[in-house]
């Protein structure tokens, strides 16, 4: 079995993504609820995991999957401009990112639970045709 590829970070992130475990947000609060202890499909994700210079919100490495939950800050173009360079990077490193807003989680968690499943169809039947 080929040993999985690890992704590099910066050191000084572990702290700070320590910090964001421990101050997190409701939408992080009740999505994690889902997938922690392998609940998604037995998928193990971890919160808040440092991945080359960012912090990713949720990450499945077995999945190669990456979830983003973006509050009102993600509406300024500052921030924006910060996510796409995030998300390309993380593109880059073979990670696939899905973004959900926090309205999203809060008033239809299904659906952001619907898309999260859809990723892992696609991945699973493209795993098998591999």
């Amino acid at each position: 079995m080929a040993r999985r590829k690890i992704i590099q970070y910066k050191p000084w992130l572990k702290e700070y993504a320590r910090n964001l475990r421990n101050n997190s947000t409701k939408s992080e609060v009740l999505l994690w609820k889902y997938l922690k202890k392998k609940q998604m499909r037995g998928y193990d994700f971890h919160r808040q995991k440092p991945l080359d210079n960012f912090i990713a919100d949720f990450f499945c490495h077995e999945l190669k999957l990456v979830i983003e939950l973006d509050g009102y800050t993600h509406q300024w173009e500052e921030t924006m401009v910060k996510d796409q360079i995030k998300e390309q990077k993380l593109n880059e490193l073979g990670l696939k990112v899905l973004r959900f807003e926090d309205e999203e989680v809060y008033k239809y968690m299904y659906r952001v639970l619907e898309v999260i499943e859809a990723y892992i169809d696609e991945y699973e039947r493209e795993l098998g045709s591999a």
